[in-house]
């Protein structure tokens, strides 16, 4: 007998955000990704990359030239990129641009993760890959990062989602010390405005739709894992870093989300800001140092976060 079920149409789409799509088929296609940029050496700054392949997650590794002639092992720099979890690569150019950038200017070795996306994929493993990755590093399993990497000077960073999995990491119980974090532009939510984020529930549910996609287990906004703020979630004075830095931009609305975060974990610390710090850029958007990495104050933010590496 035939079938009254037609296949559904491929160009029906399901779930729009931007950054992904999905059709009702299930193909599942990212309209802005631009095209993987190589590993390898980097003509304009001298630095070393390679992949390597460790299951279910991979690893990009930077290494700059300075590290052969180095008096003494250089800071390891643990990177997450950004992307809702739905998006982007440790691949992707401008992300691996601005870490090659990086490596040679602090110098650090790097590692940045390139953990599995949602929806193919949702959080939390994302964030599993993240913390295995940690662990990896931490080992020193890899020659690069056993011969030039300081494991007691160890770091995360990242952007947007990649620092809000960054304090994911620095937060798990069980979390090893690190040296410090670094959550630029950091994608924080919650079901109650702070600072000056709209108060309108409406408008607050659609800026957590994102979130309940890549994560459809989530107990919703207030999960500890998009809001650390939330009533019960784990105290920020847990926290597994010695040294804070968050980075905000006037023209991102989730700015207010991050400076509230850098005030609590000040708080939680004693109230005197001792180790924290807040760097707020007027004028940009979100991850505006991606795209204009030329710009004074990109290179205001690049030269400042150098600064909290190389700190005593």
């Amino acid at each position: 007998m035939a079938s009254n079920t037609t296949a559904p149409d491929d160009n029906e789409v399901e779930h729009e955000f931007g950054l992904v799509r999905v059709y009702k088929s299930g193909r599942v296609v990212r309209p802005f990704v631009s095209p993987p940029a190589a590993a390898g050496l980097d003509p304009a700054t001298g630095v070393d990359s390679k992949d390597v392949h460790l299951g279910d997650y991979s690893a990009r590794l930077y290494l700059p030239p300075s590290a052969a002639a180095a008096a003494a092992k250089l800071p390891v720099i643990v990177y997450v990129h950004g992307g809702g979890f739905v998006a982007e690569s440790a691949a992707s150019p401008n992300g691996h641009r601005f870490l090659s950038s990086l490596t040679a200017a602090c110098p650090a070795v790097a590692v940045s993760v390139e953990y599995r996306l949602a929806p193919e994929h949702p959080l939390p493993a994302a964030y599993d890959d993240c913390v295995a990755a940690l662990r990896w590093v931490l080992s020193g399993a890899d020659p690069w990062i056993a011969a030039h990497g300081d494991l007691g000077r160890v770091f995360v960073a990242g952007d947007s989602a990649g620092a809000n999995a960054c304090h994911y990491l620095a937060i798990q119980p069980d979390a090893a010390r690190l040296k410090g974090a670094v959550l630029i532009h950091p994608w924080f939510w919650g079901s109650e405005a702070v600072g000056e984020e709209t108060r309108h529930p409406v408008a607050r549910a659609m800026g957590g739709r994102l979130w309940m996609f890549a994560c459809p287990g989530s107990s919703g906004l207030d999960d500890p894992r998009m809001n650390p703020l939330a009533p019960g979630a784990p105290g920020l004075e847990t926290l597994a870093c010695e040294r804070v830095m968050v980075c905000v931009a006037e023209g991102d609305h989730l700015r207010w989300r991050g400076r509230a975060y850098a005030q609590a974990v000040a708080a939680a610390r004693g109230g005197d800001g001792q180790g924290v710090q807040l760097l707020e850029t007027e004028g940009e958007g979100h991850v505006f140092h991606l795209f204009k990495p030329e710009c004074d104050k990109a290179k205001e933010m690049f030269h400042r976060i150098v600064a909290f590496v190389n700190a005593p």
